[in-house]
């Protein structure tokens, strides 16, 4: 249904914000699927997380990719990170438009002070909080949304320092709204973003063969993205995806946008082999074998 971006300073309230658009979105209806995704979920620490620059980005990967494998049209998927790079909310956005849902960015906008305030408050009572060294060097690099970029709107402005974060907020309600509005020809203030022809899966000649090449890449891509969220983004020279396999070896760490560009390309050659060869493959181990084969030439070891 819809993927929500959470964005502000550290400590600035946007985990209670999260909390609270859950609850309220579930209060709206019971069937609806809520999930949020952050760093705790993933079992990742704030410090750990952002100790140096190597680390930070491997953790900005394991959330995208938590994302990739979550965002559906069934549900909706609040990412409560600091999402502190405009970069990195682009990607989230691709993210959102690939599978063709509503997609919105609520920002706690919190003056510095405060949100420096209240991490020595946690300090104190023991709670999960930053080092002061790298709570300076996260308030510095942060980036603010701008409703003018696409990735960054519709924009949702919360002031946690100023108006408590209840369910009730004008700001949820406006939000849980947004999300949850039905859509139809004549919808004007909901846009649910829609694939390009680059996000889109290439068409093969057969539906059968369309099917199982889209299950077996995926499948291999998953595996791929697993075994290097293991190891938070190192590259893992061998990775078996079952018996009477091949196995994966990559010489290097191999993102998802890089995957999923891949997947695109093997399926768009092997649709246009087919039109001068044989038809591709109708069984889900062929496929994978190909695909595997493929990847093994283009970025393996």
């Amino acid at each position: 249904m819809a993927l929500v971006v959470m964005c502000g300073q550290p400590c600035s309230g946007k985990s209670a914000a999260a909390a609270c658009l859950a609850a309220a979105l579930r209060t709206f209806s019971t069937d609806l699927i809520v999930r949020i995704i952050d760093e705790s979920s993933l079992h990742l620490g704030r410090n750990d997380s952002y100790k140096d620059m190597v680390v930070e980005k491997n953790l900005r990967g394991v959330l995208r990719s938590e994302v990739d494998r979550s965002v559906s049209r069934d549900s909706i998927i609040i990412v409560d990170s600091l999402n502190n790079i405009k970069g990195y909310r682009y990607e989230l956005w691709c993210l959102a438009r690939a599978s063709g849902v509503r997609y919105c960015v609520l920002f706690c906008d919190t003056e510095v002070g405060h949100c420096r305030e209240w991490n020595s408050n946690r300090k104190e009572k023991g709670e999960p909080a930053y080092d002061s060294n790298i709570f300076e060097d996260l308030v510095r690099r942060f980036e603010n949304p701008d409703r003018r970029n696409r990735w960054d709107s519709p924009l949702f402005e919360l002031f946690p320092s100023r108006d408590a974060i209840v369910e009730s907020a004008p700001v949820i309600a406006e939000a849980v709204s947004y999300l949850t509005k039905k859509v139809d020809s004549k919808t004007r203030d909901v846009k649910v973003l829609q694939p390009t022809i680059a996000t889109q899966t290439v068409r093969t000649t057969e539906t059968n063969s369309l099917y199982e090449m889209d299950k077996a890449t995926q499948e291999v891509v998953n595996a791929i993205v697993e075994a290097q969220s293991c190891g938070l983004g190192l590259a893992m020279n061998e990775i078996s995806i079952g018996p009477n396999l091949p196995t994966i070896n990559l010489q290097r760490s191999v993102g998802l946008p890089e995957l999923r560009s891949l997947r695109r390309t093997f399926i768009k050659l092997a649709g246009q082999y087919s039109l001068s060869g044989p038809p591709p493959p109708t069984d889900a181990d062929s496929a994978k074998r190909m695909f595997v084969d493929y990847l093994n030439r283009e970025v393996g070891a």
